[in-house]
C-alpha cells in the first residue's frame, strides 16, 4: 500500500514558482464575460483551487496507477471549477499547471496523451459553449462566422502555448538528466581513478617489497654469516676474522643503500624542488659511484617542464639505471633527453647482457616506466636481445600537458 501512495517533493523549484504565478492569473480572471460586472470566484471554486495548488507540492513517484489517479484528480478539479464557474469561464492555466505536472510525472507519451487531453478539456469546456450559446450573436453583435474564428484562434493559440511548455519543460529535464549523468560519470572516473592509484601504490609497494627481500635480505643474510665466521675465528686466526669482519662492513654499507635507494623511491618529489637536469646529474654521479661506469649524457633541456614530467622523467631514467646495475653487466650506458617544441624524447641504452622482453613479463621495474608514460599520453618502446644490450625510447607530448 505503502508504494501506491509513495510522493516525492516538487524537483523544480522555478517550475513550482511558475505554477504559483499561474494561480494567482486564475484567481484574478474575471468569472463572468466583459459585459458582465466582475466578481470574486465562488467559494468553491476558490478551495478547489487551491487543492488543485496544493497537489503541486507532491508529485507521484512510484507507479501507473498512482500517477494516472493524480492527474485525473488534477482534471476533475479544473472542470469543477468551469463548471461551478459557468460555462463561458476559460481556466487555461490550470490545464498549463496540469501539463507541467505531467511532463514531470510521465513518460514522453503520457505528456503527449496529458497535453492533447488538456487540449480537449478546453475546446469542450471554453470554445464550444461560447459559439453555441443561443444569444452570444445578439449579446456581442457580431456575426456568428467572427465568434468562430475569435474561437479557433484562441484554440490555436492555447495549443500553441502547451506545445511551448511540453518543449521547454522537457529542455529542463533533458539538462537535468545530462547534468545528473555528467555527475555520476565524474563520480565514476573519480572511483576509477582512485582505484587505479591504489593498485599503481599497491604495485609499486610489492615491487619495493620484493627488491629489500631480493637486496637487503640479501645482504643481511651475508652478513650474518660473515660476523658467525668471524667469531668462529676470533680465538685462531685474527687475519680470517679481520676479513670476515671486512666483509660483513661492506655488506652492510650496501644494505644501507638499498635501504637509502627504497625510501628515495617512496618520496613523493624526488627531485626535492630542483630542475630535472639537476637531479639527473646527481642520479649519475651516485650510479657512477656504485658501478664504476661512466655514462655518456647529453641533456638538453631549454624550457620549464611541468612538474609530472620531470618526476616522471626522473623515476624512468631511476628505475633503468638500477636495473642496469643489477642485471645488466653493462661497462657502457648512453642517455640523450631532449625536448622540441611540442614532445620530450629519451633514449637510453647501454651494451649489457641483454634479455628478451616478451618473456619479462614479472618485472615491476619495466611496467612501471611503460604506465608512468602511457599515463601521461607519450610512448614507451624497449628493445632489447640477449647480448646485444638494451634501449629504452620514451616519448611524452608537452602541449596537451601545458594546457
Amino acid at each position: 500500500m505503502n508504494r501506491l501512495i509513495q510522493f516525492q517533493s516538487h524537483p523544480f523549484r522555478l517550475l513550482l514558482h511558475l505554477e504559483w504565478i499561474l494561480l494567482g492569473i486564475t484567481l484574478l480572471l474575471p468569472t463572468r464575460p466583459p459585459h458582465i460586472p466582475q466578481v470574486l470566484p465562488q467559494p468553491l471554486a476558490f478551495f478547489f483551487i487551491i487543492c488543485f495548488g496544493a497537489m503541486g507540492l507532491w508529485l507521484p513517484t512510484v507507479n501507473l496507477f498512482s500517477k494516472v489517479f493524480y492527474t485525473g484528480l488534477g482534471l476533475v478539479l479544473i472542470l469543477l471549477v468551469n463548471v461551478i464557474t459557468g460555462p463561458t469561464i476559460k481556466f487555461p492555466p490550470l490545464l498549463l499547471i496540469l501539463v507541467i505536472r505531467s511532463c514531470l510525472v510521465f513518460n514522453f507519451t503520457g505528456r503527449l496523451l496529458v497535453a492533447g487531453l488538456g487540449f480537449i478539456s478546453f475546446v469542450v469546456t471554453s470554445l464550444i459553449p461560447l459559439v453555441t450559446h443561443p444569444q452570444l450573436e445578439n449579446r456581442c453583435q457580431k456575426p456568428v462566422v467572427d465568434i468562430w474564428n475569435l474561437a479557433l484562434n484562441a484554440g490555436l493559440m492555447f495549443g500553441l502555448v502547451l506545445v511551448f511548455v511540453l518543449l521547454l519543460v522537457n529542455a529542463l529535464l533533458a539538462e537535468r538528466q545530462s547534468r545528473e549523468k555528467l555527475a555520476i560519470a565524474h563520480q565514476q572516473l573519480k572511483e576509477y581513478a582512485l582505484r587505479i592509484e591504489d593498485q599503481a601504490t599497491l604495485q609499486e609497494r610489492n615491487r619495493i617489497a620484493r627488491e629489500i627481500h631480493d637486496a637487503l635480505g640479501h645482504s643481511l643474510t651475508a652478513q650474518s654469516i660473515q660476523l658467525e665466521n668471524a667469531l668462529l675465528f676470533l680465538s685462531s686466526n685474527l687475519d680470517k676474522t679481520r676479513a670476515f669482519l671486512e666483509e660483513a662492513k661492506q655488506l652492510g654499507s650496501s644494505a644501507l643503500r638499498e635501504v637509502r635507494q627504497s625510501v628515495a623511491t617512496l618520496r613523493c618529489d624526488p627531485l626535492h624542488g630542483k630542475s630535472l637536469e639537476s637531479s639527473l646529474l646527481l642520479l649519475l654521479g651516485d650510479f657512477q659511484r656504485q658501478t664504476n661506469i661512466i655514462p655518456e649524457c647529453k641533456l638538453s633541456l631549454p624550457r620549464q617542464l611541468p612538474a609530472e614530467v620531470s618526476t616522471t622523467v626522473y623515476r624512468i631514467v631511476q628505475e633503468a639505471l638500477t636495473n642496469i646495475s643489477k642485471h645488466s653487466a653493462a661497462t657502457q650506458v648512453k642517455i640523450n633527453l631532449h625536448t622540441t617544441a611540442d614532445s620530450l624524447y629519451l633514449h637510453l641504452c647501454d651494451n649489457g647482457k641483454g634479455f628478451n622482453p616478451n618473456q619479462n613479463t614479472t618485472g615491476f621495474g619495466i611496467q612501471g616506466m611503460r604506465e608512468r608514460t602511457l599515463t601521461l599520453g607519450g610512448q614507451f618502446h624497449i628493445v632489447s636481445t640477449p647480448k646485444a644490450g638494451c634501449q629504452i625510447i620514451c616519448n611524452i607530448p608537452l602541449l596537451r600537458l601545458a594546457q
